[in-house]
């Protein structure tokens, strides 16, 4: 029999951990003297010893360990433990790399100018929404507000429930920017079901993953934001993947002066 003493110099574990793993039923020790309290562990527990450290290397809680130590002579049930933890490890290390180049990349562009925090970049994804929307060719990006216009007009008698939040955005279809002629959906996002009216579509709108910029003031920011923006995407490994739009926080609607207009910028992606 072991000393506690020499059991921890052959196991490598401290006294305070052994005994924190007897508590927890962990690792007991083979016999305890009832008048001194010493605990004695058997050398056969040496190798215990070390599973318990190895799982613990791996990231296992003690916890786990425990129940792992139960099936420990299983090959099948063991492998399928430590699957499991090398996914989860594998998305922690995939998440923490991700966190990395962003930091990599947002200090890179401070050194360049020192601009880059006045539009943070985030990527994100826009859940599924039930929108009411209005889709046209209109004559400038200018005549968006006939969009919109047009869409409480001829909702006003149906009483609709705005959602909760309640995404209103204008999607810019086309494939490159128009000097004229542009088309744009403009959509709100609300509760319940209704039925399409004459220039009014009623519909479900799939998730999409997005790069997105908010900013507080005029349009004539934006091309400021699409730098930013473009330079997030070029940085991160991702590429464009589908039409820009517009999500107005605070929009012309809700107020009269540009400086309390709110706009997020948001450019669907995938990673390349």
């Amino acid at each position: 029999m072991l000393k506690i003493g020499d059991f921890s110099k052959l196991s490598r574990i401290s006294i305070r951990m052994l005994r924190h793993y007897d508590e927890l039923g962990l690792l007991i020790p083979a016999s305890t003297d009832n008048f001194t309290g010493y605990r004695y562990y058997s050398e056969a527990q040496l190798p215990i010893a070390n599973r318990i450290t190895a799982l613990k290397d791996m990231g296992f809680s003690l916890a786990t360990v425990c129940e792992i130590l139960k099936i420990y002579n299983n090959p099948q049930a063991l492998t399928q433990y430590l699957q499991l933890k090398q996914t989860e490890m594998q998305e922690q290390a995939d998440e923490t790399a991700r966190r990395l180049r962003l930091l990599e990349t947002t200090i890179k562009r401070l050194r360049k100018d020192g601009t880059v925090m006045n539009y943070n970049v985030t990527l994100k994804q826009l859940p599924e929404r039930y929108v009411a929307s209005v889709r046209d060719v209109i004559p400038t990006y200018a005549h968006e507000g006939k969009l919109w216009q047009t869409l409480m007009e001829e909702t006003a008698p149906l009483h609709m429930q705005n959602d909760d939040p309640c995404y209103t955005l204008a999607i810019f279809q086309d494939s490159e920017y128009k000097e004229s002629n542009v088309d744009v959906e403009v959509q709100m996002s609300v509760k319940g079901s209704y039925t399409n009216t004459e220039h009014v579509l009623f519909k479900t709108v799939a998730p999409i993953q997005i790069a997105s910029a908010t900013y507080t003031g005029s349009y004539d920011k934006i091309d400021q934001v699409n730098e930013a923006v473009a330079n997030w995407v070029r940085d991160n490994g991702y590429e464009f993947n589908g039409a820009m739009f517009n999500i107005y926080h605070v929009s012309p609607h809700e107020t009269k002066n540009p400086e309390e207009w709110v706009t997020e910028v948001c450019y669907p992606v995938k990673k390349k």
